[in-house]
């Protein structure tokens, strides 16, 4: 039977984060991911390394500077995964924010920056319309402009494992479900399941860690891992909408007038919009939006763009996920007692759960985990290892030139890359926003071939 050090459950950016860190801190590690890595909340983010500007409103002001720090720490690191742009946050006579609430907000997004933001600007009514063609005029006073990043959210959790399994004491098995955890005197027996072949393992750890997200208040008791409901479920969808159907030269921040936030975000030669919060009230894993949540969000686009004629014809797809808030106070059960801040609980000494907190702020939740566990197990904890450069790309990149993509490169990454399934591959290793059973072809490659490629891959 196999001995590991520690067994992570959840494969999103938490768990891929996690593995990373005590890889490189030399723990024998498994990771086990029901799905595909990073298939389920953590690529369907509104794809942004950003401080949370709206936090400010909260006083949440370390929350938002510890972002700041770690969204231009991979800028720094991963520039192939994300970069810097300009967000546009307009304001209209019916606006929350006064002009001077607004610049005043903007120095303080800078400054919790230590400055290394690109400076904010205040821009008139004209210049406004300038960058932003597509806005509706009527009531508009100007526009706050300040920068974050973008990201490809489900590859920097991939790149983040492929970095984690250079190291040989790491392991990470996809679309394997554990079924059973059997307590022992010195951690956990554990049984878990391929989704794609029937067969179970049983292996055994020192520490068991649950970073699974929105699925952990249901996971946990099916277990029996004492627990009681920590989290309150917000949905949120997105549309990927055609390149020109809004006409802007950066990023725009819509603050609704029932006080919601919504991205509209030109990259990969598309729009994405997003995103809704709405209580979740259907099945959670590959949750997708529903007709009224893409209703909602074309109304608010057909405001304040109303010259842009946006229609469901406009829409290359759409995706959803579900945003695991953990609430303060138990016994009440409204979103805004959720906290923005993550929690790490213990169900008893062997076992961990990371709920909550915000992508960009990852690899700061899941070192608090790791700074615990390593040293119990007699090692020596490095802080500094996570601050260094992943080491393994994706064979195609998200953003820039791509290579000509053929068989053979096709093959060499669902070889390297973790890919079991025609999904993982279109959606989150090439990163093709159609839907799956559309395509006719991946990018010129009968699927046939594909598929093939796929049944022989030792992942599969």
């Amino acid at each position: 039977m196999n001995q590991y050090e520690v067994v992570v459950v959840g494969g999103g950016i938490n768990g891929c984060g996690l593995i990373r860190d005590l890889a490189l801190n030399g723990v024998r590690t498994l990771l086990l991911e029901k799905g595909d890595f990073s298939s389920q909340t953590s690529q369907s983010s509104s794809k942004m390394l950003h401080g949370g500007i709206r936090y400010l409103e909260t006083y949440d002001f370390g929350l938002v500077q510890e972002a700041l720090e770690e969204k231009n720490l991979w800028l720094r690191l991963t520039p192939h995964l994300c970069f810097e742009r300009e967000f546009y946050l307009p304001l209209y006579d019916y606006s929350k924010y006064a002009p001077w609430m607004l610049r005043c907000g903007l120095f303080l997004y800078d400054f919790l920056s230590h400055f290394r933001n690109k400076p904010h600007a205040m821009l008139d009514r004209r210049e406004t319309l300038d960058r932003v063609p597509s806005l509706d005029p009527a009531g508009l006073l100007g526009a706050g402009k300040y920068y974050d990043g973008v990201v490809d959210d489900a590859k920097l959790s991939l790149e983040c494992l492929y970095d984690a399994l250079l190291e040989p004491c790491a392991e990470a098995l996809s679309y394997h479900e554990i079924t059973s955890a059997v307590r022992t005197a010195d951690g956990y027996e554990l049984t878990y399941a391929s989704r794609l072949h029937g067969t179970s393992t049983t292996v055994r750890t020192k520490y068991l860690v649950f970073t699974t997200g929105p699925f952990t208040d249901e996971l946990l008791p099916k277990l029996g891992i004492p627990w009681r409901p920590r989290l309150l479920l917000s949905k949120g969808i997105h549309l990927w909408l055609r390149e020109g159907t809004i006409k802007t030269s950066g990023s725009v921040v819509l603050t609704t007038k029932d006080n919601r936030v919504v991205f509209v975000i030109p990259q990969r030669n598309s729009i994405m919009v997003g995103t809704t919060e709405t209580p979740v009230d259907q099945e959670m894993f590959n949750i997708r939006p529903v007709d009224a949540e893409i209703d909602y969000l074309l109304r608010t686009l057909a405001q304040y763009f109303p010259q842009a004629n946006i229609t469901r014809d406009s829409i290359i797809s759409t995706f959803a996920g579900v945003r695991p808030l953990v609430r303060e106070d138990e016994s009440v059960d409204e979103r805004g007692k959720a906290s923005r801040f993550h929690k790490i609980f213990r169900p008893d000494s062997r076992t961990y759960v990371l709920l909550g907190g915000k992508y960009t702020t990852f690899r700061k939740m899941t070192q608090e985990i790791a700074q615990e566990i390593v040293p119990r197990l007699g090692k020596r904890y490095l802080p500094n290892l996570t601050l260094g450069p992943l080491r393994q790309k994706s064979f195609m990149p998200t953003f820039g030139p791509k290579p000509q993509l053929d068989l053979d490169l096709v093959k060499k990454i669902i070889s390297l890359e973790k890919v079991s399934t025609l999904e993982d591959l279109v959606k989150r290793r090439l990163s093709l926003l159609e839907n799956v059973n559309e395509l006719k072809d991946v990018m010129g490659i009968p699927l046939d071939l594909v598929k093939k490629a796929l049944d022989s891959s030792s992942n599969t």
